[in-house]
């Protein structure tokens, strides 16, 4: 493979009972499908992660960086939206935010990823930035990001993922603050 992304963690690179245990935190399942399959729910396509209703579609060519993206939009996306949720997440700047903040943020939990190695593979991915970096945006520019994190319930006042999702109460769980 050659072009950008290329050397991104990939989801069969990775093992999945490490998301799963993520994402059921948030009443998620993650649904593995085959090479080659189509994602269903991918908005931007495949090998891109695909979202319907509460599962994650993923390949073992889809990057971890895109599973963890998309669970983060069901995370953060209104319970409206999220109960007619099919593929695209809509949403607005401050929540898409929210989504790359909580992704770098969850991918702490994630054994064999981390949140440097997920910034570097955002990075690599083409996410965009203001300051040129996921790492840079996170560590210097990111603040917002986690006020609406926190303001609705995702993060606690430590910033550490409550397992709640937006429009939900907030439910502390001691085993969900990063390493």
């Amino acid at each position: 493979m050659t072009g950008p992304g290329v050397g991104v963690l990939r989801m069969g690179d990775l093992r999945e009972a490490d998301l799963e245990n993520i994402l059921s935190r948030y009443g998620m399942q993650l649904v593995m499908l085959g090479n080659g399959a189509p994602i269903p729910g991918s908005h931007w396509g495949e090998p891109e992660a695909g979202l319907a209703g509460d599962r994650l579609f993923v390949r073992p060519d889809t990057p971890a960086h895109s599973a963890l993206h998309e669970a983060c939009h069901y995370v953060c996306m209104s319970p409206r939206r999220r109960a007619g949720l099919f593929g695209d997440a809509g949403g607005d700047y401050a929540e898409e935010n929210g989504v790359c903040y909580l992704q770098i943020v969850l991918a702490g939990l994630w054994p064999g990823v981390g949140r440097t190695r997920l910034m570097a593979d955002m990075d690599a991915w083409g996410y965009s930035f203001r300051l040129g970096s996921a790492r840079r945006w996170f560590d210097s520019d990111a603040d917002d990001a986690r006020a609406w994190l926190m303001g609705h319930g995702i993060l606690d006042q430590l910033g550490r993922p409550t397992g709640s999702l937006r429009g939900e109460p907030a439910i502390p769980e001691p085993g969900l603050a990063a390493r």
